[in-house]
């Protein structure tokens, strides 16, 4: 008896509101942990990365960005370390991040040179590479996919074809793709680095160079193992992620937005405008680069009495950016289009013209609506999942082929299963993240490739003189 002469709780009973506790929370885990990680990732970062850059406000950020002091690319920040480390190998040759001169003049010369084509002849051999992969690897009434893995093996072929001029092998195609997937995997923390499927593309890719079997003339500032990592990092890297990931973004909406995908299926290909339009909102609501971080090689100063000392790391928000300035900015309205000009939106999803934009700023768009006909000639999309920028569940999407279309009660019970399975996904998805994340990021501050790069060259990639050392002091 306990005191006052009642029985103490029995055990049975505290168990099982325990139990139910539990099972709450437990049920709860999708909805809460992966936005608690993905706030414990960005303090993780922000402590281990430090004060390393300023970031540039909405109201200027056009202006800040295509400043003519606003063009140093890698030496003097922090960051470069982090970025070269996701790049590599051959981070020191990435057009991206060349810093302005001579030799970035000439690489991007050849980069010019090898996208350039004909509006007609890009868009057939995007139609083309994307009829030919569809046709191998959709082969059922119905498939489940992940649809940046699917554009994967497209645009593998697709600049392959630029690069090389001639259609592309099948080892060809999976040593690109896997070096494609391994480098934005890591750049997401789903996966570690694994840097001999990147290798062999490297090795691959200087075989060819050494044999003459690139019908382009390679920059000659460059050796032959650079023009190598050259072709990989620009062509087999980020040509092959920033396309797979912006198709992954479009097919996403439409699969989400069945009257809009109804009305570009039903749609001729002269109805461009609308698919422009379409585009244009996908890029916006998700744009392909996160944050963009530029080093003042001068003062600058800003109209508004801004000032950015020399040796500032300035970030630039594409997100950030493109939220501001329109009504309801989170809805999804290609109609807005009709309502604007691109040139008064806050709508940068190539970059600046005046700071070096997106090599493929005119291809894109073009190949893009090639490949979007493709997919909708052949299939229609449906999906329920969760949709972000940073798309690391790869855009799970069921594929219908549309001369075979299932009734409604299937393809809601996918839909259905989908969005479960893609919130069960972000449970271990979310903790894999924050561990791999955290550690890449210490792994690169540890390697510092870019700050120990430039203590050793110059800007144009030359060794610098060795400082005499004191027989003395050392």
């Amino acid at each position: 008896m306990g005191e006052g002469g009642h029985n103490p709780p029995t055990g049975p009973r505290w168990t099982t509101k325990a139990r139910l506790a539990a099972a709450c929370l437990a049920l709860s885990t999708p909805y809460w942990l992966p936005r608690t990680v993905v706030a414990l990732r960005q303090k993780a970062f922000a402590a281990i990365n430090g004060d390393a850059g300023v970031p540039v406000a909405t109201d200027h950020f056009e202006e800040t960005y295509a400043h003519p002091a606003a063009t140093g690319r890698s030496r003097g920040a922090a960051l470069s370390d982090l970025f070269w480390y996701w790049l590599a190998p051959g981070p020191e040759v990435h057009q991206e991040h060349l810093e302005p001169g001579p030799r970035y003049a000439e690489v991007a010369r050849t980069t010019t040179a090898v996208l350039a084509g004909t509006s007609q002849d890009l868009t057939a051999a995007a139609a083309r590479c994307t009829g030919s992969v569809l046709d191998e690897l959709v082969t059922g009434r119905a498939t489940l996919v992940r649809l940046r893995d699917l554009m994967m093996p497209v645009w593998a072929e697709f600049f392959y074809e630029l690069v090389f001029q001639e259609k592309c092998p099948p080892h060809a195609r999976r040593l690109i793709t896997d070096n494609a997937d391994d480098v934005v995997s890591a750049l997401k923390g789903t996966r570690l680095r694994h840097m001999g499927r990147r290798d062999r593309l490297t090795r691959y890719l200087l075989r060819r160079i050494t044999a003459g079997h690139v019908p382009h003339e390679l920059p000659g500032v460059l050796s032959p193992q650079e023009q190598a990592y050259y072709l990989q990092g620009t062509f087999f890297n980020t040509a092959v992620v920033q396309m797979s990931e912006a198709m992954a973004h479009l097919l996403l909406v439409l699969a989400e937005h069945r009257d809009v995908q109804r009305r570009l299926a039903t749609a001729g290909p002269g109805d461009d405008r609308y698919l422009d339009n379409v585009l244009n909102e996908t890029l916006r609501l998700y744009p392909l680069f996160g944050v963009a971080h530029r080093i003042a090689t001068d003062d600058i100063a800003l109209g508004d009495g801004t000032r950015y000392p020399r040796g500032s790391v300035l970030l630039f928000s594409y997100p950030d950016y493109h939220a501001t300035g329109y009504s309801h900015p989170k809805s999804f309205d290609p109609g807005r289009w009709d309502r604007l000009h691109a040139k008064d939106a806050h709508h940068i999803p190539f970059g600046i013209a005046a700071n070096r934009p997106c090599p493929a700023w005119r291809l894109a768009p073009l190949v893009m609506r090639a490949a979007t006909r493709e997919v909708l000639r052949r299939f229609t999309l449906e999906s329920a999942v969760a949709h972000t920028r940073s798309l690391p569940s790869r855009g799970p999407c069921l594929l219908v082929r549309r001369a075979q279309s299932l009734p409604r009660h299937e393809v809601a019970t996918v839909r259905a299963f989908l969005r479960i399975r893609d919130r069960w996904e972000d449970v271990w998805r979310a903790p894999v993240q924050l561990g791999f994340g955290t550690w890449m990021v210490l792994d690169a501050r540890r390697r510092r490739m870019a700050s120990a790069y430039f203590a050793t060259h110059d800007t144009e990639g030359r060794p610098l003189p060795a400082t005499p050392r004191c027989p003395y002091t050392g």
